[in-house]
């Protein structure tokens, strides 16, 4: 058997075991482990039931995929988190492809995967349904084809990488970030010739006409995707400074693996093989700005940047490390290994929540949010799964003591899609009645119209309530230990004989942030 032939054989097997790695991590995670579904999943999955070529707070690709695979396989944890681990054992493969492609060999490809793998921000990405994974695979897509591109810019590739622009546009709008970066590295490198071909424009009609349905939505709404992006960076995000940007892109990729991306970035721009690719470095550059200009964007906006570097900063120590200092290579893999699986548990629910507590106590980490919001004892990610269940119990409670004919116009609201969406998605195991909400997507799907309605509040102060209804009596309180602290010690009222019409304070109350 020829050696090249059993060469490629093994980098084969070893990409596909390299792959399976991630997504056997999180399958292990959704069976074994885990605190239950994430308040996003619940939301998600009340827009599924809402199909819309456009959501307030989201582009519609990742709610169609949801559907689908709620169509197929159900409700469980573990299938609507299967395909996010898929997607994360697909993003290490491409990360693969690529570091091929800068004629990476053995020890680039497993250096850049651990990374991958490792990486804090990955693993919470994947752990949980939503937009957020599949966005971190398609840049990796887009990259790849990028990359085809700059080694022979056939037509065909123009048009597959117009088809992911398309639907990474349709899953989440920071793709425009790579886009912008791929127009600048087209225009700021030699590859400026292409701007004078058809190839490039194509691109973007395709990619363009794949998003336009979002766009006419949002212009039929009144641009709420960009009032909700308005709202989030003056509110909920407005205590996030460059500083906190900036430190972010080391928390969330590993510390250790900065060692890798930077040399990505210099790999890019100035070694003699990388320079070919500078666009790639031109992108992440120019997503960087971006974001860091905007002052208050989440580090975690950038993390789909990353796979490009990784791939670029691990073919490159390779190839300085061939002949001397060789040593580097197992110094580097023992590090990045040792600190990805010691912070792993904080971004992945892998412990119990006893466990968890003393781990990151241990640690000296502290509890963590991005959204300016008071913490107990886990981070607003971890929190944020505990206690929708009881909450639905208790509102399921009150909902049952009220005499029949009031339970048959009884309306349940929630402050947030958090409240509501869990109401919704535990209405086939308890008694509850229709929900609505005034927070994001649930403020466009309005209200049942009910003569004399009941309203079962969640959570709020009864003399705001007063204001809308002549009786509002507290009917319960709900407790959980482990939720955030906004969602507990909360109140259930019981809100009879409005003083107003609904429509007539509805749009009062929208809040799209």
């Amino acid at each position: 058997m020829p050696d090249n032939f059993r060469n490629k054989n093994f980098k084969n097997i070893l990409i596909f075991c390299l792959s399976l790695v991630p997504v056997l991590i999180h399958l292990y995670t959704n069976i074994f482990a885990g605190y239950g579904f994430f308040r996003d999943e619940f939301y998600y999955i009340a827009c599924s039931n809402h199909l819309n070529t456009g959501y307030v707070d989201h582009p519609p690709f990742s709610i169609l995929i949801l559907y689908l695979n709620r169509l197929l396989f159900g409700d469980s944890i573990f299938s609507i988190r299967f395909l996010p681990a898929l997607a994360s054992g697909l993003t290490v493969f491409i990360t693969c492809l690529m570091v091929m492609k800068f004629k990476g060999k053995t020890f680039a490809i497993i250096l850049a995967s651990i990374c991958v793998i490792l990486s804090p921000v990955y693993l919470g990405s994947s752990s949980y349904f939503s937009m957020n994974s599949f966005d971190i695979l398609l840049w990796a897509l887009a990259f790849y084809l990028i990359i085809l591109i700059i080694n022979e810019s056939r037509l065909s590739y123009w048009i597959l990488l117009g088809l992911v622009f398309g639907i990474g546009l349709m899953n989440k709008i920071g793709f425009l970030w790579l886009g912008f970066g791929f127009f600048a590295g087209l225009l700021f490198t030699e590859k400026r010739y292409e701007l004078r071909t058809l190839k490039p424009y194509l691109t973007a009609l395709i990619a363009l006409t794949i998003f336009s349905p979002y766009v006419i939505w949002n212009y039929q709404n009144n641009f709420a995707h960009l009032e909700f992006i308005q709202n989030a960076s003056s509110g909920k995000y407005s205590n996030l400074d460059y500083l906190d940007f900036v430190k972010g892109q080391l928390m969330n990729m590993n510390p250790f693996s900065a060692i890798i991306w930077l040399s990505g970035i210099y790999y890019f721009f100035f070694n003699s093989n990388g320079k070919k690719y500078k666009i790639l470095g031109l992108i992440y550059l120019t997503s960087f700005l971006i974001l860091l200009l905007n002052n208050h964007s989440k580090a975690g906006y950038l993390a789909p940047a990353y796979t490009i570097l990784l791939a670029g900063g691990a073919v490159l120590i390779e190839k300085k490390t061939l002949v001397r200092f060789r040593w580097i290579r197992f110094v580097l893999i023992t590090l990045i290994l040792t600190t990805g699986i010691l912070i792993s548990p904080l971004a992945l629910p892998i412990l119990p929540v006893n466990n968890y507590i003393n781990y990151a106590a241990a640690l000296g980490v502290k509890p963590e949010t991005a959204e300016n919001k008071e913490l107990s004892e886990l981070p607003q990610f971890f929190a944020d799964m505990h206690g929708w269940e009881e909450m639905a119990a208790n509102v399921s409670k009150v909902y049952m003591s009220l005499p029949r004919e009031e339970r048959l116009r009884t309306i349940v609201f929630g402050q947030n899609y958090g409240e509501a969406s869990a109401m919704e998605f535990y209405k086939n195991k308890y008694p509850i009645p229709r929900v609505i909400s005034s927070h994001n997507s649930y403020w466009t799907w309005g209200y049942p119209e009910i003569e004399n309605p009941v309203f079962i509040i969640i959570g709020g102060i009864k003399e705001d309530h007063m204001e809308v209804f002549e009786n509002v009596e507290e009917a319960a309180v709900h407790t959980a230990e482990y939720s955030m602290p906004y969602e507990n010690n909360i109140s259930i009222f019981i809100a009879k004989n409005l003083k107003v019409k609904l429509q007539d304070v509805w749009n009062n109350i929208k809040h799209y942030d």
